[in-house]
């Protein structure tokens, strides 16, 4: 009996020794990969993917109905004559993050996108997102946000009254540019849509309150000429709404080309991150921490206290610099979310012990960020909230198609504008997973190239009428096969 209590002691002991090391070999080899396919132009020390992430994913083909309708609109026109049908998503998810996982190794964070996720009845959603979580995916719900109360509580709590989720994360679309929404159907200025945005948040506030589910929120806001110069009042409201982070696209030529009502392209990125920096009051550094190319992505990591926005990372700071370097260098590929805290910080503590310049790194950039924010916080009385702001600029499908059909045989283009698109391409870091072919798309590809082809085929899989040999009709049910399995499409 005591050799046998012996025993399990020592395997407890093992499994805690495993489950704390700082790095894993199988993270480490899948980024050494990721790092090793990037272009040479964004292998720079701010970059992340390869070094401590591969990066995004997302999922497509599992419900590309939407209930709005939006200008401009990424989906491809055929995506609102799909049927919604919680069995095939759920079916898609299950394979897609299959993929995705034997392709990136055990963790990332997963956007469960598609149409609008509201559109799924709540237990399919749930299951979606479960089976997202199984994969070891971080999920994120995409959404426009008009959804009622009753809905989010029954995705987050089972009809035996358990909590399914201890967290949810989603991120809201919500801008001007959007028609059909409840109470608002053609909003005439982003200032009119803040009630709808403090009742998105409001929603999952009572969430917790009523049921201790916590949530992650995202603002999502594609941006063109008419409302790029609301951008600063977006901010400076949002800011203080209890979102964690503020998210804008600049709107490219893709998708549904019936939608293509401005000139996209007058709005430059530069141009958007200024009006970012005027609604928060200060600048916004986003140098010193990148992910993928630049042209396509831009990041600033930072915290709100006592109204006002500090940054975690700043470029014109060494000390900062210097820690980011010696994190990457000898922790970059830890992984310390979506375990628990104690085990976090285990893995900190036996890779700073292993690894001492972290540590002296460390500690001069935590004294740095106190002298800067610690006033702002102890004014605050601790309530500090986290918000990142991103900026992603998709590419127009006239420039993605002939660049990822040469990647697709291998060429490097001579031409300089269409290599430059094959860098932001080989760059990605959005993924979309397709099992039957092996391969990891770029969601610029996803959108721009393979849409159009799968929504199509999901007409046939899912119509919203079958018709019947008499000429009626009825609702149509989802048969158990694949898009792929039913016409056969390829991603080539």
């Amino acid at each position: 009996m005591k050799l046998g209590r012996v025993s399990a002691l020592l395997d407890q002991l093992r499994g805690w020794e495993r489950a704390t090391r700082p790095l894993d070999p199988v993270k480490q080899r899948i980024l050494a990969e990721r790092w090793a396919a990037l272009p040479d132009g964004v292998k720079t020390p701010a970059q992340l993917v390869g070094r401590h992430a591969v990066g995004c994913e997302g999922t497509h083909g599992v419900f590309p109905k939407c209930n709005l309708t939006c200008s401009p609109c990424y989906h491809s026109s055929d995506a609102n004559k799909v049927r919604v049908d919680g069995d095939h998503t759920v079916r898609e998810v299950e394979r897609q993050m299959a993929h995705l996982r034997s392709r990136r190794g055990p963790r990332s964070h997963a956007q469960l996108i598609g149409g609008e996720v509201s559109l799924l009845p709540p237990d399919a959603h749930a299951d979606a997102l479960l089976a997202m979580r199984r994969h070891g995916r971080e999920p994120m719900s995409m959404t426009h946000g008009d959804f009622d109360y009753d809905y989010l509580e029954a995705l987050a709590i089972g009809t035996d009254g358990r909590r399914r989720f201890n967290r949810l994360s989603f991120a809201a679309h919500v801008d001007s540019l959007m028609r059909g929404r409840r109470g608002i159907p053609r909003p005439r200025s982003e200032g009119e849509l803040n009630p709808h945005r403090r009742r998105f948040v409001a929603m999952f506030r009572r969430l917790r309150r009523e049921h201790g589910v916590r949530a992650y929120l995202a603002h999502n806001m594609t941006v063109t000429p008419t409302n790029i110069d609301q951008i600063p009042q977006v901010v400076r409201e949002v800011l203080t709404m209890g979102f964690s982070m503020m998210s804008f696209q600049p709107a490219a030529f893709v998708g549904d080309d019936r939608r293509w009502r401005e000139g996209f392209r007058d709005v430059a990125g530069d141009d958007v991150w200024a009006m970012i920096e005027a609604g928060v009051g200060t600048r916004i550094p986003f140098a010193a921490a990148q992910m993928g190319d630049p042209r396509c992505n831009r990041s600033a990591f930072g915290f709100v206290a006592d109204g006002r926005w500090f940054a975690f990372l700043d470029d014109n700071r060494p000390a900062d610099l210097a820690a980011r370097d010696a994190f990457l260098t000898h922790l970059g590929g830890i992984t310390l979310g979506g375990v628990p805290t104690r085990i976090a910080a285990v893995r900190l503590l036996r890779g700073g012990v292993r690894h001492p310049a972290v540590i002296v790194a460390g500690s001069r950039y935590a004294a740095g960020l106190a002298r800067r924010a610690g006033p702002a916080v102890l004014r605050a009385r601790g309530r500090v909230q986290p918000m990142t702001f991103v900026m992603h600029s998709f590419m127009d499908a006239s420039q993605v198609a002939p660049a990822w059909r040469l990647l697709q045989n291998g060429v490097v283009s001579d031409d300089p504008a269409v290599r430059a698109t094959q860098e932001r391409l080989q760059a990605c870091v959005y993924t979309m997973a397709h099992p039957d072919t092996d391969e990891l798309v770029p969601a610029c590809a996803q959108h721009a190239v393979l849409d159009p082809g799968e929504n199509a085929a999901l007409r046939r899989l899912l119509p919203l009428i079958d018709q019947r040999p008499d000429g009626t009709g009825e609702a149509g049910t989802c048969p158990a096969v694949t898009v792929r399995e039913a016409v056969g499409i390829t991603t080539h």
